[in-house]
C-alpha cells in the first residue's frame, strides 16, 4: 500500500536540524501542539509533523478491498523522510509513534540522528495485548507490562457499550472526554482549548472513522514488533512519561533499561497528552537532545 498519499508539513530553516514528529495510533498529526512545535523551530530546529494514513488529510483506505498492516505505517515514516529530502533525522515519537521510531531504529540506524519516545511502551512488549486484557477483564500474565488506570479500563468498556454518535457535535463531545481522559489528573484540563482541538481534528478528517484501520491492521500482523531488539538502538534516546500517565504506567522504565545508554525523563503532573503546561519543559529536553 505505499501508493497511499501522506499529507505532511514542514516549520523552519531548510538548514537546520530536522526533527520528524511521529504521532501515535490513529491520531493526526496536528496533535502535537503548534505552541510545541514552535518552540522547536525558534530553538533552530526544522521540524516535519505528518498525519497517518487513514487520519487527517491523509489517503484512506478500504481496509476490506485493500489490506495494509503495521508494517506499512511504519514504512510510511521513511515515505516521509524521503519525500522532504532528508537522509536522516530526530525521530520524536509519541505512544504508538514511539514504537515506530524504535522500530526504525532498529531497522534502519543510519536513518536516526537521534530518538525520543514520549508516553510509549517497549517495542515487543506486547502494550496491545495488555490493553486488551484489561478492557476484557482478563488477567495479566506474569512478566507482562503494567496495565492502564482502572479510569481508563472504565472508560473505554463504557465507549464500547455505548452507541454511536449521532452527529459533530456529539462526536465531539466524545472526543473531548476521550481528551479529558488521556489528560490525566495531575494538571489543569482547559475545556474551551480541548474543543477548539477536537473540533480541529473532527473537521479536517477526511473520513473520521478511517483511523479504525490502524486496529485492523495491528490485527492482521500481530508479531509486528521484533520481541528482545532494544539492544540494537545506537540512536542517543530519550524516554519520556508524564508523572500522571493512564495509559501506559511505568512503561517509559522499561524502555529506557533495554536501550544502551537511554535517559529516562518524568515530566510531572502530564498524562498521555501533551497540554500546554508542559511545552516549555518538553521542547528544552528536546532541544538538548537534539544538540550536535
Amino acid at each position: 500500500m505505499s501508493d497511499v498519499k501522506i499529507w505532511s508539513e514542514e516549520f523552519g530553516a531548510a538548514t537546520d536540524a530536522p526533527i520528524l514528529l511521529i504521532m501515535g495510533s490513529m491520531s493526526q498529526g496536528v496533535l502535537w501542539p503548534d505552541e510545541f512545535v514552535g518552540r522547536l523551530v525558534t530553538g533552530g530546529r526544522r521540524v516535519v509533523r505528518y498525519d497517518h494514513r487513514d487520519t487527517g488529510r491523509s489517503g484512506t483506505v478500504d481496509f476490506a478491498a485493500e489490506p495494509y498492516t503495521w508494517d506499512d505505517v511504519k514504512d510510511d515514516v521513511y515515505r516521509v523522510l524521503d519525500a522532504h529530502g532528508l537522509e536522516s533525522a530526530h525521530l520524536v515519537g509519541h505512544s504508538a509513534g514511539g514504537l515506530l521510531g524504535q522500530l526504525v531504529a532498529v531497522e534502519r540506524p543510519e536513518r536516526v540522528r537521534s530518538l525520543t519516545v514520549i508516553g510509549s511502551s517497549p517495542l515487543g512488549g506486547g502494550e496491545g495485548r495488555v490493553l486488551m486484557r484489561a478492557l476484557m477483564g482478563e488477567p495479566q500474565p506474569e512478566g507482562s507490562l503494567p496495565g492502564p488506570s482502572p479510569e481508563f479500563v472504565a472508560f473505554y468498556r463504557a465507549l464500547m457499550a455505548a452507541p454511536p454518535p449521532r452527529d459533530r457535535r456529539a462526536r465531539i463531545d466524545g472526543m473531548i472526554a476521550e481528551q479529558r481522559l488521556l489528560h490525566g489528573t495531575g494538571l489543569p484540563f482547559d475545556e474551551d482549548a480541548a474543543r477548539r482541538l477536537q473540533e480541529r481534528i473532527h473537521d479536517r478528517a477526511r473520513d473520521l472513522s478511517a483511523a479504525a484501520n490502524h486496529r485492523l491492521a495491528a490485527a492482521a500482523r500481530p508479531d509486528f514488533e521484533p520481541v528482545g531488539a532494544l539492544h540494537r538502538v545506537k540512536a542517543p534516546t530519550l524516554v519520556v512519561e508524564g508523572g500522571h500517565e493512564p495509559v501506559k504506567p511505568g512503561h517509559g522504565a522499561l524502555i529506557a533499561e533495554e536501550i544502551p545508554g537511554a535517559r529516562l525523563m518524568i515530566v510531572a503532573g502530564m498524562g498521555h497528552t501533551l497540554p500546554p503546561q508542559t511545552h516549555e519543559e518538553l521542547a528544552a529536553a528536546v532541544h538538548a537532545h537534539t544538540a550536535g
